[in-house]
């Protein structure tokens, strides 16, 4: 059997990492999740000071970045692969607000998705893989067999967010988390270097009243199609 890329791309809170990794997982296909790259940079970038107060030091984040080495291992109790920075474990440390306020700004600098774009292409040469971002089907595979487009209303994406940092015990309002939603998918879609952006062929899935589940079969009926 054939194997092909599936590229899911879409705003944030999309739900786009857990249905690519189920996708994945029934296919038994290898998954990426970029936005955990760009979150790793961001993580990088504030540890290592390029990020302070409020200010981004691009040029010093750009000279830094043949020091950053990305890699995802898999948890086996969770069986879900985590992301790596150097060889560390920072699945956890991604995943706050300070990342998330960060993350589309260093993600718009030209040279650091050249970077993770080029590692993304090396994943997937070999296909069976199945990979979720803002620009997987428009810049890093325009070549993919079947591209999907995730969409919801802001309020839900951001109603899914809250409800997520919380659970991981973060403290904060609601309508932080929705200026930070609307602001990212702002900065994502307006940006100069591979903007958000739906592909010609990519289908559209407006997941606003769905359930993980009527995705990932929606998802499966139409890779099964390309596969056969």
């Amino acid at each position: 059997m054939k194997k092909i890329i599936i590229a899911i791309d879409g705003f944030s809170s999309t739900g786009k990492s857990t249905i690519a990794r189920k996708v994945a997982k029934k296919l038994n296909y290898i998954y990426v999740d970029t936005g955990a790259m760009y979150r790793a940079v961001t993580y990088y970038a504030i540890k290592q000071g390029f990020i302070k107060n409020g200010e981004l030091n691009s040029e010093g984040l750009i000279s830094a970045l043949d020091n950053i080495t990305i890699s995802f291992k898999m948890n086996e109790v969770s069986g879900i692969a985590e992301v790596y920075l150097n060889g560390k474990n920072i699945e956890s440390n991604i995943r706050t607000m300070e990342v998330s306020n960060y993350v589309s700004p260093v993600a718009t600098l030209s040279e650091v998705r050249k970077k993770l774009v080029e590692q993304q292409q090396q994943m997937g040469k070999d296909k069976g893989i199945v990979m979720d971002g803002r620009d997987i089907g428009t810049v890093v595979f325009p070549q993919a067999e079947l591209k999907i487009f995730m969409t919801a209303s802001v309020k839900t994406r951001a109603q899914r967010r809250y409800k997520e940092l919380t659970a991981r015990g973060h403290n904060l309002d609601f309508d932080a988390v929705l200026g930070n939603v609307t602001t990212r998918d702002h900065i994502d879609s307006t940006r100069e270097d591979s903007p958000l952006i739906k592909a010609k062929d990519a289908i559209e899935i407006d997941n606003s009243d769905l359930t993980i589940e009527e995705q990932v079969q929606t998802i499966i009926t139409l890779a099964n199609k390309k596969i056969t």
